[in-house]
């Protein structure tokens, strides 16, 4: 609940800002803000809805995902089935992502259309209950529907992002005398799209705290993830994803391309640390140790 409300209150934080936005903006250029607010709002949804409907082909594209049936990937398809049966959850496709990095994720609008994947890497250095605890986590995923919150996420920051730079050329090309203009279109300009990034990833870092969770729950072991997270981190450490784009990073258990001595609000997933912590306290809550 808490992760739930942590999130709502992100959300309702950058809706403030786009209307903030969509105010001076309008007023300042068009006339008549909520028009502008309108706009910029629609663009960016029509934008983000393709993304919305086709970024789970274009995402196995990109990383390569070879689909696999339970005879060519026996232990993996059966840990993903066993979780699925246990709690009530349609089967999702299973992928293998041919890399030596060890890492997962899963993708697809909603529990009817997932994929959970897995890298060779992740198959070789993680062992039943380890592998059982990471796919929880990616089935946790599957069950919040958190592409759909990602991707509304995703819309929101787009359209703010596009209505700072329509405010930025507004006041560039707008009217000469208008200095006030000008200083207030270079303001949100800067401004906006970083905060909007800022709380896009806290979303996302929200999200991986509610699937740590979650999947710990659907297993009812959190001690599993919390051994399988520490290999995760340091392998991942020591060999980083050679290929895939850094801005889907965000999909993965750990991050795949390491970004070492990032500031944590600029990170895409929690502090390994805290993750690790807050499961093994929920593993002693449970009489588990």
């Amino acid at each position: 609940m808490g992760a739930t409300i942590r999130t709502l209150g992100l959300f309702a934080f950058m809706i403030g800002l786009f209307k903030a936005i969509g105010w001076l903006v309008g007023s300042l250029f068009l006339g008549d803000w909520l028009l502008g607010a309108i706009v910029f709002l629609v663009l960016a949804a029509l934008v983000n809805a393709i993304s919305y409907f086709f970024s789970s082909k274009i995402v196995l594209w990109s990383y390569r995902v070879r689909l696999v049936s339970e005879a060519e990937a026996p232990r993996l398809y059966r840990t993903v089935r066993n979780i699925a049966a246990m709690n009530g959850m349609p089967m999702p496709k299973v992928g293998i992502i041919p890399t030596s990095t060890p890492n997962a994720f899963a993708t697809g609008r909603g529990p009817k259309n997932a994929v959970v994947c897995a890298t060779e890497g992740l198959m070789r250095i993680l062992d039943d209950e380890e592998l059982s605890g990471v796919m929880a986590h990616e089935m946790a995923h599957v069950k919040n529907r958190d592409i759909l919150v990602m991707s509304v996420a995703s819309t929101i920051a787009g359209a703010i992002s596009f209505a700072a730079r329509f405010a930025y050329y507004g006041a560039l090309f707008g009217d000469r005398r208008n200095e006030g203009g000008l200083l207030v279109g270079i303001l949100i300009a800067i401004t906006a799209p970083i905060a909007a990034m800022i709380v896009q990833l806290a979303i996302s870092r929200n999200r991986e705290y509610k699937a740590d969770y979650e999947g710990a729950k659907l297993i009812g072991r959190p001690l599993y993830l919390a051994r399988a997270l520490e290999k995760l981190e340091a392998a991942n450490r020591r060999d980083p994803l050679k290929f895939g784009n850094p801005a889907s990073s965000n999909m993965f258990i750990v991050n795949p391309f390491r970004g070492g001595g990032m500031v944590t609000l600029f990170m895409t997933h929690p502090p390994m640390e805290e993750r690790i912590k807050r499961l093994r306290q929920m593993a002693s809550k449970m009489g588990q140790y």
